[in-house]
């Protein structure tokens, strides 16, 4: 990573003219790398170099695109091991599953999207008409730390492979993985200006973008706060706003599932990447006369965790990422207490031994009614929420009564059961009996976890518009 105090406008790496900024290591609290950030002219220098790229790189065969985006995949695979440190420094993922999860998903988005984008029919004869599918334009994407690799490549891959020109603004929490991936995308050899890379936070790069008049769409993932300030932002040029956002994901075990199997395989789901998902299975709803059961289960579960060092061996569960991020997570803990939850383990204060570092205790409440605060709101760490039902009906409208619908899991060995609760959740995704994600399927959420949807065919077509050539006659 050679280009840490750099932006990336135009097919060539520049010094940034914004204030330098430090990146902490959540394991040690200590500074473990700076980078330079964008000014509000960088912004504006990148978007036009997006702009000027865009006619001739819409202009290009699917099958071009799709070529360019392989050499990336190429690049990208000579850089992984680099990747894998730099997510680990940024934002506390064990080696293991930086290595195993977070750069693999992120690999998969652009291989996937080349492979779509070949086969995909862009136009389509309606009558006497034409009806095409066109790229949007310039897209400015945002991206949170959470997933700094997977969730851009969400965007970058299917806006590339769309015909889009791309601004990209990682966040300024894991910003070193984004160096790495741009360096990927710089020696991939893509035209000058296709690809712009900006780092910065939000309030300045971010909000800019968002605003800004070239630019024709602003897919952000973060905090729904976050959220409505980027669409707050965007109003005024009523460009195309894409989001995905928050979530407080249930997950209900029904009576025919395997019950043991399946609380403890949704706590330990629930604590992946250290709580720190948007889809995480915080909330786990089990028959009510079961709780006690239920609770013995994810205690069990929770405390076979390690928490440790994330560049130790068998470490499951690192730091959160940031200071701000471990006390919210504590503050939400202390709530649950004070509000009446059963506390079963975990709960406030660091694990012992790890006094250095943004560490949490795993965490599981049991007794937890849907009007407490963990209930209600996005805890984003390693805290797990029991809530009983009473029966089917109930259990559905608890999962439904949140202000989030991004995902829903689905436990239970009766078909008919699983296929009549799936339709009735308001989510994007329904997960059933903990089937792995798929990204030939679309991501994203129902009210306030967003619009819009990431990934697989609706993916790539989030990232065009419609025109209709109405008197069409064919060659």
């Amino acid at each position: 990573m050679d280009h840490a105090s750099c932006i990336y406008v135009a097919g060539e790496w520049r010094e940034a003219s914004g204030a330098p900024l430090d990146v902490v290591d959540p394991a040690t609290e200590a500074v473990t790398a700076r980078i330079g950030t964008a000014s509000e002219n960088d912004v504006d220098a990148a978007v036009a170099a997006a702009r000027a790229a865009f006619d001739a790189w819409a202009e290009t065969t699917p099958a071009d695109r799709a070529d360019f985006i392989e050499q990336i995949v190429v690049e990208y695979d000579a850089r992984v091991e680099e990747m894998i440190d730099a997510i680990t420094r940024e934002m506390g993922a064990p080696l293991s599953f930086a290595r195993n999860v977070q750069t693999k998903m992120a690999r998969e988005r652009f291989v996937m999207a080349a492979k779509l984008v070949r086969d995909y029919a862009f136009e389509e004869a309606v009558g006497t008409s034409l009806v095409v599918r066109e790229p949007i334009g310039v897209c400015a994407f945002i991206t949170p730390w959470n997933w700094p690799l997977n969730q851009a490549a969400s965007k970058i891959a299917y806006g590339l492979a769309a015909g889009c020109t791309v601004v990209w603004k990682p966040s300024e929490i894991s910003p070193l993985s984004a160096v790495i991936l741009s360096e990927a995308v710089d020696a991939a050899g893509l035209p000058r200006g296709v690809f712009n890379l900006v780092q910065g936070d939000g309030p300045g790069v971010g909000a800019h973008l968002a605003s800004h008049p070239d630019v024709d769409m602003v897919s952000f993932t973060g905090s729904t706060r976050g959220g409505i300030a980027v669409a707050k932002a965007a109003a005024d040029t009523v460009k195309r706003v894409h989001q995905e956002l928050g979530g407080k994901s249930a997950n209900l075990i029904l009576p025919s599932a395997e019950f043991e199997a399946a609380v403890a395989a949704g706590t330990k789901l629930c604590y992946r990447n250290t709580g720190q998902s948007c889809q995480a299975p915080t909330r786990m709803l089990v028959e009510r006369h079961r709780m006690g059961e239920a609770a013995a289960i994810a205690k069990a579960a929770a405390e076979e965790m390690k928490t440790g060092d994330p560049r130790q061996q068998g470490t499951d569960l690192g730091p959160l990422v940031s200071k701000a991020q471990w006390e919210k997570v504590q503050a939400l803990i202390a709530s649950g207490i004070e509000e009446g939850a059963t506390l079963v383990t975990g709960g406030t204060g660091k694990p012992e031994g790890l006094e250095n570092g943004y560490y949490v205790k795993p965490t599981v409440f049991s007794n937890v009614t849907n009007d407490m605060t963990i209930a209600r709101e996005e805890i984003f760490g390693p805290v797990i929420c029991l809530m009983g039902y009473d029966d089917e009906d109930d259990a559905v409208r608890i999962a439904n009564d949140s202000v989030y619908g991004l995902a829903t899991y689905v436990s239970g060995t009766d078909p008919e059961a699983l296929r009549r609760v799936s339709r009735k959740i308001r989510v994007g995704r329904v997960y059933l009996n903990y089937a792995p994600a798929q990204g030939d399927v679309p991501f994203g959420g129902y009210k306030q976890s967003g619009n819009g949807r990431e990934q697989g065919v609706h993916g790539l077509e989030d990232f065009t518009e419609l025109k209709a050539i109405l008197g069409h006659q064919a060659a």
